[in-house]
């Protein structure tokens, strides 16, 4: 590790200052100093999704990232998505699709999936199932998970056109 000095960053909206080692995992940063705990330590190696957030919107997995990597940009944990009483689109659909179940893989796969909404607004089965093959998921929710998607989807759109 290198010494601590200034970094600086946009979280979840806000602007953050902090001294840590510029070369310490975004993920480490994000869970211990920012206090948020959506992204998860699964592998650390960039494999499981279970860390994933947006760096200015795209998809990155925090737990091989340098927090020096991503100074000036905007980062997006799950918690910079909604709230308990307003969640994004793609937070309700998981819930009313009831697309979960131990939980840990979740935070990849809503930041997963906002971010394919971003690219497909109109995703196939195909494209979902590409998009989120690098999020693994041991628990057998796969199919919620595909009708979660197209449910955000569906509502995203509704919305847009509204």
């Amino acid at each position: 590790m290198t010494m601590n000095a200034p970094v600086h960053l946009v979280v979840n909206g806000g602007a953050v200052t902090l001294a840590v080692p510029r070369d310490a995992p975004l993920l480490n940063i994000l869970r211990n100093d920012l206090q948020l705990s959506g992204p998860k330590y699964g592998c650390g190696l960039g494999e499981c999704g279970a860390c994933t957030v947006l760096v200015d919107g795209v998809e990155a997995r925090a737990c091989v990232i340098p927090v020096g990597g991503v100074e000036g940009r905007h980062i997006t944990t799950l918690e910079g998505l909604g709230t308990p009483g307003q969640p994004h689109p793609v937070q309700q659909a998981y819930i009313d699709c009831q697309a979960t179940q131990c939980g840990y893989c979740l935070n990849g796969m809503i930041m997963s999936t906002v971010a394919l909404l971003r690219r497909w607004p109109q995703p196939t089965e195909q494209q979902v199932r590409s998009a989120l093959a690098h999020n693994l998921c041991r628990c057998g929710a796969h199919l919620e998970i595909l009708q979660a998607v197209q449910r955000a989807a569906a509502a995203m759109q509704a919305s847009a056109s509204s």
